[in-house]
């Protein structure tokens, strides 16, 4: 789930979020949306309900009509609370009554609807019994786009969260690595990200040595050894806002080889970072960054896209990968983050936030990018 909501937000921004994605479901040639609880939930309303049980819990939108919650009655003194509570209308169901019959009254018999990924399949097939002439679309295929540009409040908070992990990067350079496993050095990422403001970290990845081939590597018992390169992937949600930066150290001085590999994912990072700008197309950052790797010899040992898309959750819309020709837009934020993988041996990572700006982009991540030596 994500954590606390934000203070800077208010009514009128979420009630100004709820008509833009009417809008955009309209637009779109659908007759409303249906938001569960989860992100798109916390970003179109600021309502995070106790516990996510059973019981429906529905966010309904539709184009020139009021937004109506649906709650359970239990939970309708806290949905009273929500900060968008004064710009839509709740309707509680109790216990013991049908939840998709209060909901169908409230959508178009044979309507198409955009719904919630993260919605209960219980849930769906109960509105799908309710109303079978209606059918549904998932929210990320229906708007992908619904998340993707960013306010400058939201921008605000995002550079802020970038800055604590930042942080958290250069207090972990200064710890010793060699003779300690990766959980110990995960651990005290983990503690530093909430030093600085986390309230929720969603991952920390210390890839060490032969396991830093593996880009979701899972952090275990391994430990580290001088002449080690680690791969650290860290982040989660400060102040309802993600966090998502990479960097590789090296235990000891590092090899020939190992410090030119470093350089090369160095030199491809940067070539992404400089493809941003407004009107270029996602793939184009992926292209400029995997060329570079490429054209080293090294482009099967590349595989994972270059960047995704970050706000309310660490991973979302948009993907910079081949095949998305959606052009960028100012204020979309994702990561830049090409690697390196060389089964058995090592791997490199570098990966920093970027936002869209105006003329190109700006970077969310500020440390160095050169090789760090560790202890």
């Amino acid at each position: 789930m994500t954590g606390a909501v934000p203070a800077s937000f208010t009514a009128d921004d979420y009630e100004a979020r709820m008509e833009r994605a009417a809008r955009q479901a309209a637009e779109a040639g659908l007759a409303g949306l249906l938001v569960a609880p989860g992100p798109d939930l916390v970003w179109l309303t600021g309502y995070t309900p106790t516990a996510v049980t059973e019981r429906l819990t529905l966010l309904v939108l539709a184009a020139g009509r009021d937004p109506v919650l649906v709650v359970p009655t239990l939970e309708a003194p806290d949905a009273e609370h929500a900060p968008a509570a004064s710009v839509l209308t709740l309707r509680d169901w109790t216990d013991g009554k049908d939840p998709y019959a209060a909901t169908a009254a409230l959508l178009d018999a044979d309507g198409r609807f955009g719904i919630s990924d993260n919605a209960w399949a219980m849930h769906l097939l109960g509105l799908q019994k309710a109303l079978p002439g209606t059918s549904y679309a998932s929210l990320t295929e229906a708007l992908p786009m619904l998340r993707a540009v960013k306010d400058a409040a939201e921008l605000e908070l995002l550079a802020a969260a970038g800055a604590a992990a930042d942080a958290a990067f250069e207090e972990i350079r200064q710890v010793a690595f060699a003779g300690r496993r990766e959980t110990d050095v995960a651990a005290d990422l983990a503690a530093l990200l909430r030093r600085f403001g986390h309230s929720q970290v969603d991952f920390t990845i210390v890839a060490s040595g032969p396991n830093g081939a593996n880009p979701h590597h899972e952090i275990g018992d391994r430990v580290i050894e001088r002449g080690d390169m680690v791969v650290l992937d860290f982040g989660g949600l400060k102040d309802g806002y993600g966090s998502d930066t990479s960097r590789t150290v090296h235990v000891g001085e590092p090899t020939d080889e190992e410090r030119r590999v470093h350089d090369l994912v160095r030199e491809a990072q940067e070539a992404g970072f400089r493809a941003v700008r407004p009107g270029a197309a996602c793939q184009d950052v992926d292209r400029a960054a995997r060329a570079v790797i490429a054209g080293a010899g090294y482009g099967e040992y590349f595989i994972h896209r270059t960047g995704h898309g970050i706000g309310v959750t660490t991973h979302e819309p948009p993907y910079m990968i081949e095949g998305e020709e959606r052009p960028l837009v100012p204020g979309m934020c994702f990561s830049v983050e090409p690697g390196v993988y060389l089964p058995g041996r090592f791997g490199v990572r570098i990966e920093d936030i970027v936002t869209v700006t105006e003329d190109g982009g700006r970077r969310l991540n500020n440390t160095t990018r050169e090789m760090v030596i560790v202890e």
